[in-house]
């Protein structure tokens, strides 16, 4: 199982970053720290998603992707 640290701008319908991590706690601690960063506020949309590969992650979660395809 692999995951996927994803940040989203909901306002632009923005993907911001789309990182693969190995271990999910090393994507869990990222996602945490970037959430207590001073320009984290309720525009962006960070998350953790964990799948078989990036592609089931575009299929379950299309809405980070729709502008990146």
């Amino acid at each position: 199982m692999k995951h996927w640290l994803i940040v989203y701008r909901r306002s632009a319908g923005e993907l911001l970053r789309c990182e693969e991590f190995a271990d999910s706690g090393e994507a869990l601690d990222e996602r945490f720290r970037l959430e207590l960063r001073a320009d984290y506020g309720p525009d962006l949309e960070i998350v953790v998603l964990s799948a078989d590969s990036l592609d089931t992650v575009k299929k379950t979660h299309a809405r980070y992707f729709a502008r990146s395809a």
